[in-house]
């Protein structure tokens, strides 16, 4: 196969070869690219069906709407009653409950200035802009949509954390969202507590918003299908007729290590589907934690992804799986299997 791709790509344009694109980012112009992603272009608070069976996800979905029509309860009496300011809103649930389509949904039918990305951008974007000028590029927006607020690395969400406390002093409100574990839903466990203590300095700001319920992609019993064979792949991989791009996984994830992960957007760009030979476990956790990055971005632009190699949920070591990070993997382990199942004929 890997011949037959190599002649292909010298010979059809395409085809791209992910190895040859360094996608540089201009931190200046990065913030008019902050925008909810093409999957979830069309989302709304109409199109969002809450689980009858969790009353929670249509709580929610009522407290985002007053939020965006600004109807908060009032402080005083008669003539000198003045609007209570609407506090940030922090909600917090399981995968595939519908917290990036709330947030997106916030995004579209909110008349602030406002911007839309995930934690990563933000710290890529504070740490390559400096704190001041970063406080000073997003002054400008009234509302900040952030999706997966991480509390896994102490000195990024510190920075995040000091980063909010200066704009929401001068008027900026936050909506953003983060992931419970499943098997923590059970005991009735979320992040909320852990959340305001991260962020303590700004915790009084916060609404907590619990959304539960079980991931969407799985209501059905619905499981990630298995890797396709070699044969198979390539297969799809001529039958595809969009700007396709192929890659061996060991030589995707040598090119995703000389990139940083905000880089990726633009390594994607223009692209309709990605055929991935070879998949294998992943024995260096920040190989893995790029390729979790990878697959967000994919998932996001809902880029056709296919490949060949070991079962999906093999992929991330069992350590990792319940680690500081398993939550970005059992995240991303949902989304590939959602993504293949798109991808199956």
């Amino acid at each position: 196969m890997l011949a037959l791709i190599v002649m292909s790509k010298a010979l059809n344009p395409q085809i791209v070869d992910l190895k040859e694109r360094n996608a540089p980012v201009d931190p200046v112009r990065l913030l008019e690219t902050f925008m909810p992603p093409p999957r979830f272009a069309g989302v709304r608070f109409s199109n969002y069906k809450p689980n009858p069976a969790f009353s929670s996800q249509e709580t929610a979905k009522t407290r985002l709407e007053r939020f965006v029509l600004k109807e908060t309860p009032h402080r005083g009496f008669g003539m000198f009653k003045k609007p209570e300011i609407s506090p940030s809103l922090y909600l917090d649930g399981g995968f595939g409950v519908g917290k990036t389509h709330l947030l997106a949904a916030v995004w579209f039918e909110s008349k602030l200035e406002k911007v839309f990305l995930s934690f990563a951008e933000l710290v890529y974007a504070i740490g390559a802009l400096g704190m001041e000028k970063a406080v000073q590029a997003f002054s400008k927006y009234k509302l900040i949509c952030l999706d997966e607020f991480e509390l896994d690395d102490v000195g990024n969400t510190l920075m995040v954390a000091m980063f909010f406390g200066r704009l929401i002093e001068g008027g900026t409100q936050v909506v953003t969202t983060s992931n419970t574990l499943p098997n923590q839903l059970g005991e009735g466990r979320f992040n909320a507590d852990d959340f305001k203590r991260e962020i303590q300095s700004i915790a009084n700001r916060f609404e907590s918003l619990k959304i539960d319920g079980p991931d969407y992609r799985h209501r059905e019993g619905l499981s990630a299908p298995h890797p396709l064979s070699d044969a198979q792949l390539e297969q799809q991989f001529q039958a595809f007729a969009g700007v396709k791009a192929t890659e061996s996984f060991t030589d995707l994830n040598a090119h995703l290590e000389k990139l940083h992960p905000i880089r990726y957007v633009g390594l994607l760009e223009g692209l309709e589907g990605v055929f991935v030979t070879g998949l294998t476990p992943i024995l260096k956790q920040d190989d893995a934690l790029r390729f979790v990055h990878f697959v967000d971005k994919l998932y996001d632009r809902e880029i056709r992804f296919a490949a060949s190699g070991c079962e999906i949920p093999d992929l991330f070591l069992e350590s990792y799986k319940h680690g500081g990070y398993a939550k970005k993997y059992a995240r991303c382990v949902s989304r590939l299997g959602e993504l293949l199942r798109e991808a199956t004929p």
